[in-house]
């Protein structure tokens, strides 16, 4: 592997890091009524969208809510000694994508035969800690105010 290429995967896994994601793949229900679930819980806060997910009867709520407990989990695991209690932990973002559609054939009437087509979908659910967000909005704009001062007496 080239020198570019390792520099890249060493950026990406730095990146990564700072990310609070879990990752669904293959579910066994199709992409379009999983988004009508993953669009209720978008940009809401942790406890409001499991309470959504345990309260809603669609069947796909049940994956999602696992998904959400293993994102918390995952935003544990790099958080170590942080209290959930204290963050505002938010989803983000949620992405469905279509997965493998496995082909069965059904049979009809007078020799005929209808296929079925059973969707699947890929389901990435990411975190945010808000206060950890807001702290390093807070953080940039003072660097750019002190950049602008340097900026200012440099004139």
């Amino acid at each position: 592997m080239g020198a570019r290429k390792r520099n890249k995967a060493e950026q990406r896994k730095e990146a990564n890091k700072q990310l609070y994601y879990a990752v669904l793949k293959g579910c066994p229900t199709s992409t379009r009524k999983m988004r009508l679930v993953a669009d209720q819980i978008r940009g809401q806060e942790v406890n409001q969208a499991l309470d959504i997910l345990r309260f809603s009867p669609k069947a796909a709520s049940n994956d999602m809510e696992k998904l959400v407990l293993s994102a918390i989990s995952n935003w544990q695991n790099k958080n170590e000694g942080v209290r959930i209690e204290d963050s505002h932990l938010v989803v983000s973002q949620v992405y469905v994508d279509k997965g493998r559609t496995l082909k069965r054939i059904r049979p009809e009437a007078m020799g005929r035969a209808h296929l079925i087509r059973k969707r699947s979908s890929h389901v990435t659910l990411y975190l945010e800690d808000m206060n950890a967000a807001r702290h390093q909005k807070a953080e940039a704009a003072e660097t750019g105010q002190q950049e602008e001062s340097t900026n200012d007496t440099q004139k």
